[in-house]
């Protein structure tokens, strides 16, 4: 037999890696390389780049960006940020066309997140080592083998510090009358997670009429949580009961607080790695490093982490449940929401 040299053997190796990635990248997306973990990485590396639909933070995702290029050079992320309302239908449209852009998505949407992981129609088989340290729970933490939770958004009570100088205990404290027409909500207009917001408070907050005597406070209507937060920076309103903890207003300078309520409620990021994908090897790896302490620190500003003991979280993402997505079908997220307006909207 003949003997080749290991220089030789090694260069043939790169070689059918290269041929290989080369030849997936005009047909239907590939699964990643078979072998080590380290395969998968050269391969991703061959690959060279990778995209990221996301909802998430705008500074969060430019920290992973960052976060993410320091340890894999050879891979350019490409973030793509939109709501679900705007990326859950294209990630439909690029699998039943096989024409994928994006490689991995991070979603809040319960009813898709729910629907997607039952159907396993756009996401396939993560492959990541990370998923398996004992610290992020995988039993907890990854649905069917696909979509794996990669951070939180938990909602604080906020306030204005010139207007409210005693601050927010809880949410009783927001019926006061001196608030009336002060008070900031947002509108649940075609979010299924704001509907269970609103829905979360009547369960868990007051006597069971929280939201009929939140609505008598005359509150003002905005189309997101972030409206509420710049508003609550200006004076505009002075407080709310559905504003992300506001780290970033309170670093900035602006005369804001906020504090987590006893029940807080919060949605769950749910991420996978999509079954359309054009860079599936980098895609794998991006998925992997998502819950990796470097990805997490990233991403966890002001959010849930996937990890304990993460710089700049405010709480745990695996104590957020996914929500109950029985109650919010579109023939009842129509009827609660005919219901706000008669109530919000008077």
């Amino acid at each position: 037999m003949k003997n080749f040299p290991r220089s030789v053997i090694a260069v043939t190796a790169t070689a059918t890696l290269l041929m290989a990635v080369a030849c997936s990248s005009d047909e239907t997306p590939a699964s990643p390389v078979a072998g080590s973990w380290d395969d998968v990485v050269a391969a991703a590396n061959v690959e060279g780049s990778v995209r990221l639909y996301s909802t998430q933070h705008p500074a969060n995702l430019e920290a992973l960006r960052v976060a993410f290029t320091a340890q894999y050079p050879q891979i350019t992320l490409e973030v793509t940020r939109g709501t679900d309302v705007e990326m859950n239908p294209r990630i439909e449209t690029e699998n039943r066309t096989g024409k994928g852009v994006g490689d991995v998505h991070m979603s809040s949407d319960p009813s898709w997140i729910r629907n997607t992981s039952t159907s396993g129609a756009f996401s396939t088989a993560i492959v990541g080592p990370a998923f398996d340290d004992p610290a992020y729970e995988r039993d907890r933490s990854v649905i069917n083998n696909q979509l794996f939770l990669t951070s939180a958004a938990i909602f604080a009570l906020g306030w204005n510090t010139d207007a409210v100088p005693q601050g927010l205990q809880s949410p009783d404290d927001l019926l006061d009358p001196a608030l009336k027409g002060k008070i900031g909500v947002v509108n649940p207009g075609g979010f299924a997670a704001v509907v269970d917001q609103y829905q979360f408070f009547e369960k868990n907050w007051g006597t069971g009429d929280f939201n009929e005597r939140l609505a008598a406070q005359s509150p003002r209507i905005y189309p997101s949580s972030l409206g509420i937060a710049q508003a609550l920076s200006s004076g505009e309103i002075v407080a709310t009961p559905m504003v992300q903890p506001l780290v970033r207003e309170m670093a900035a300078g602006a005369p804001v607080n906020w504090v987590l309520p006893e029940p807080a409620w919060g949605t769950p990021w749910y991420s996978l790695v999509l079954a359309s994908a054009p860079h599936p090897n980098a895609a794998q790896v991006l998925a992997n490093f998502l819950v990796t302490e470097a990805g997490q620190k990233a991403l966890s500003y002001g959010y849930g982490s996937a990890l304990p003991d993460i710089s700049g979280s405010v709480g745990r993402a695996q104590d957020i449940a996914l929500p109950d997505t029985a109650s919010l079908t579109p023939e009842l997220t129509a009827k609660f929401q005919e219901e706000w307006e008669r109530g919000f909207q008077r």
